[in-house]
């Protein structure tokens, strides 16, 4: 993991020095991939602030989601256009506030009552899959790919996740994450990808 906070950092100290601050980070990779452990060594190594894209996620049932297409999926999963506001914001270096989705009660819709309020950084991280979007382009300085071996990828998502939720997952999720991967986000669209 080291080398990987390594290469980013050094990566994100050219970046900065050619296009100023704040800059703006864009971490994707598939699900269990480890984006989020990379982002906050990142954050600590280099005091930037971290939006976690499933803060963003679009709820719905299982069954709303089960009857789209792979690439529907893709595009509504997370809800880029929250997403937006939020950024701008921390691009004019001004703090943002918003209602996270709450992954344990979705009896508000999945919407958490409590208030997430993020600050400006030199350096803003968007940590999470579909966070390269193309509707995001305009506010990405940075598009990072984090690309690790299927089969420890998928270990560290059963890991986190449990047997039951790795199934799920996997039934409804793996055609929209290969969707995006492949066609709309392949890895010749990002600036750096980190094996």
């Amino acid at each position: 993991m080291s080398d990987l906070v390594g290469a980013l950092v050094a990566r994100i100290e050219v970046e900065s020095h050619a296009q100023g601050e704040p800059l703006t980070v864009a971490l994707d990779g598939r699900s269990g991939a480890g984006k989020s452990t990379l982002a906050r060594a990142v954050a600590d190594a280099i005091g930037a602030t971290v939006i976690e894209s499933d803060d963003f996620y679009a709820g719905g049932s299982g069954e709303s989601w089960d009857a789209m297409s792979a690439a529907d999926k893709a595009a509504y999963v997370i809800d880029w256009r929250a997403q937006r506001p939020v950024l701008e914001a921390l691009h004019r270096g001004e703090p943002v506030s918003y209602h996270p989705y709450d992954w344990d009660d979705e009896a508000n819709d999945g919407w958490a009552p409590h208030v997430v309020t993020v600050v400006p950084a030199p350096v803003v991280i968007l940590d999470g899959a579909y966070s390269a979007r193309p509707e995001l382009a305009d506010l990405l300085d940075l598009r990072v790919l984090l690309m690790i071996d299927d089969d420890v990828r998928r270990a560290q998502l059963l890991a986190r996740e449990g047997d039951l939720y790795r199934s799920d997952w996997e039934a409804r999720w793996t055609e929209a994450e290969l969707h995006y991967f492949g066609t709309v986000m392949p890895p010749d669209a990002f600036d750096l990808v980190l094996p």
